[in-house]
């Protein structure tokens, strides 16, 4: 008889003790092959600077947890600390969501070979990032030919080269621009209108404003987008 009052009770603590894990709206685990000692820090943008929501000391183990609360959908950054090494492969960028995360990567390659799921919106943003990609590498090509056409004063080249550069950055303001209406029930929508065409022409701001469902006008970068339309269209009145 004592031994099952024992079995219930240590039943019931174990039980306790999940409870009190699942306080937190948002879990974010992962490993990163190679590193054993070490310090992990999750980072969020307040005004224009990365600040620091939580550490994680890595000591032998390179597999890792963090649990906090996140009100609404957000970009935040998991920042490897190399100590004396000044790589600038130490930050990856997930859009968090509430639930549960997972980022598997690399010390050697942190940045490139980090493998991000759990969320939709980071989903989301994944594929707009590879289209975009390809936008920047042919104006990269662009650049390196418009340098050479310099040195060899080719007016006419340089002439054509950059009316090609104006064609793909109209491009890449259509695409992000149709991005963020085809996706507006996701707060990726906003979040890629204020960071990445910011500048674009009201009118198409408007469109995207109009399209963001109600939950995410509601959210973080709802609510940023929606005061960043107002005072453009107050001052371009």
């Amino acid at each position: 008889m004592r031994k099952s009052i024992v079995l219930v009770l240590s039943t019931l603590f174990l039980f306790s003790c999940a409870e009190k894990k699942s306080d937190k709206n948002f879990v974010l685990t992962g490993n990163i092959k190679g590193l054993k000692e070490g310090k992990l820090y999750i980072q969020r943008m307040k005004d224009t600077t990365l600040v620091a929501i939580d550490s994680i000391i890595i000591s032998g183990d390179s597999n890792f947890k963090s649990e906090f609360d996140i009100q609404s959908p957000e970009m935040l950054y998991l920042f490897l600390d190399r100590g004396v090494s000044n790589s600038l492969d130490n930050n990856i960028p997930f859009f968090a969501e509430q639930g549960k995360m997972n980022i598997e990567t690399s010390l050697d390659f942190f940045t490139a070979d980090a493998k991000i799921t759990g969320s939709k919106n980071h989903e989301l943003y994944e594929e707009y990032k590879k289209v975009m990609s390809k936008f920047i590498d042919k104006d990269l090509e662009l650049i390196q030919k418009k340098v050479m056409a310099y040195k060899e004063n080719k007016t006419d080249e340089i002439a054509k080269i950059e009316e090609e550069q104006a064609r793909i950055l109209k491009r890449k303001y259509l695409y992000s621009t149709n991005f963020a209406v085809n996706n507006g029930d996701h707060e990726v929508s906003p979040y890629v209108a204020l960071a990445e065409i910011y500048d674009i022409n009201l009118k198409y701001l408007d469109t995207i404003h109009k399209t963001m469902t109600p939950k995410v006008a509601k959210s973080l970068y709802g609510k940023k987008l929606t005061e960043y339309y107002n005072e453009r269209k107050k001052s371009e009145k």
